[in-house]
């Protein structure tokens, strides 16, 4: 008999599977690879079953011989250990980032003498609904708001990044990029108050209040799956504090990060440029412990950000609030830096590391950006926030299009740097 391999990802298994399946066994003796939950996660799949559940509705087929887990994207190992005569997989790799993993297989297969079986992708409305009620699943607050905890578990560092919209947030959740081999995507999304406010045209000043930062909320849950990150500014008084986590967690947002200082906020990058008060360590560890106190789950997290090197009061200052925070029910640490070197950083984290190894770190990178993920996640950081990269980015180009159209009189000399309709549209869903 001659050897078959396919690979799912998939937490269902619906016609188009089977059609694969149907005719990988005509071909000879199937194996099928159920990718691993942290290969699924790097794939823009995220289960919502557990891996097992997953072998077993394949074995429950009745077409496979055998069902093994596939612990990376690219097929190199896997195809080196089975050394199937065949591949089998849908058309539908051709284009996008999967068309890397096609390369791959071919290349393999090249190598070992095998060949790839391409079946066409099954389109049905049966199919479509299917699809559609998975990625419906994931959007619902039960699913999406203990996301970024099994994310933790599950990355080498969780990727955030800075949304203001249902627009920014498709492109957070959409954006995928083959790169040295892998394919790479944003695990989560940070919906910051410095960039809703800036949408807004207000200042960064928490004059955009809550119910605002709610309606911006949900027009991105509207359309994403991913997890939210809330800029939760200073929490604001313990009272309200306490009535907005719990509205935050039964939205399905995963976690609130707040920050130690209080009066009137003004933005972190100012630094000592502008009069800023840090909260007292037991003011603040009271507001955690009741923020904690209200939540009705274990999944929602309230993360202390630390503003004590900010403020340039030392080192010792960011570690002693750090542990305190972490005893007071805090369930992560951000400690921010405006410096171009992440020296500082990279020392709070290796003192932190020393007492405490599991408690989550977050970072914000904005000053220090030259360094790497790869370089965050071996310093025992587990989150990476860009904070407000898409905000920066968008603003100058939308600025000096409209100042080509006010000196030419017309729109043709912007054209040639304009997406095309065509190319947005295709970014959100039809029902």
């Amino acid at each position: 008999m001659k050897k078959v391999y396919t690979c799912f990802c998939t937490d269902v298994i619906h016609e188009g599977h089977l059609n694969i399946l149907r005719r990988a066994a005509e071909l000879g003796e199937v194996t099928v690879g159920v990718l691993s939950d942290e290969a699924m996660v790097s794939y823009n799949r995220f289960p919502t079953i557990s891996l097992e559940q997953r072998m077993e509705i394949v074995k429950g087929t009745g077409l496979v011989k055998e069902v093994i887990i596939q612990n990376e994207i690219m097929y190199d190992k896997v195809l080196q250990e089975v050394k199937p005569d065949y591949v089998v997989h849908g058309d539908n790799w051709r284009e996008g980032p999967e068309a890397a993993i096609r390369e791959n297989v071919v290349g393999i297969l090249e190598r070992l003498g095998g060949e790839l079986i391409e079946v066409p992708y099954t389109y049905n409305d049966t199919v479509k609904r299917i699809d559609d009620l998975m990625k419906e699943k994931l959007a619902m607050p039960e699913f999406r708001r203990k996301r970024l905890r099994q994310l933790i578990q599950m990355r080498p560092i969780v990727k955030a990044l800075e949304v203001h919209s249902g627009l920014t947030g498709l492109i957070a959740e959409k954006t995928v990029v083959e790169s040295n081999g892998k394919l790479d995507q944003f695990d989560a999304m940070w919906i910051s108050s410095l960039c809703d406010s800036t949408a807004k045209g207000k200042p960064d000043i928490e004059l955009v209040d809550m119910s605002s930062r709610i309606r911006t909320i949900d027009d991105v849950m509207d359309v994403t799956t991913k997890p939210i990150i809330l800029d939760g500014d200073t929490g604001g008084l313990v009272e309200h504090f306490v009535y907005n986590v719990r509205t935050l967690e039964r939205m399905g947002v995963s976690a609130v990060i707040i920050e130690d200082k209080t009066g009137l906020k003004k933005n972190s990058l100012f630094g000592t440029e502008v009069k800023q008060t840090q909260d007292t360590i037991e003011n603040f560890c009271e507001k955690i412990h009741a923020g904690k106190q209200a939540l009705r789950t274990e999944e929602f997290m309230i993360i202390a950000r630390i503003e004590s090197l900010i403020l340039e009061r030392g080192m010792e200052d960011a570690l002693t609030r750090a542990f305190a925070y972490v005893g007071a029910g805090a369930d992560g640490i951000m400690i921010h830096s405006r410096r171009k070197s992440p020296d500082e950083i990279l020392e709070f984290c290796s003192k932190f590391r020393e007492k405490d190894r599991t408690t989550p770190i977050v970072v914000v990178p904005t000053s220090y950006n030259s360094i790497t993920e790869e370089e965050l996640a071996a310093a025992g950081i587990n989150i990476v926030i860009y904070a407000n990269q898409l905000t920066r980015s968008a603003f100058p180009a939308m600025q000096s299009t409209a100042e080509e159209i006010l000196k030419n009189h017309r729109a043709l000399e912007v054209d040639s740097r304009l997406m095309p309709f065509k190319d947005i549209i295709r970014l959100i869903d039809e029902l």
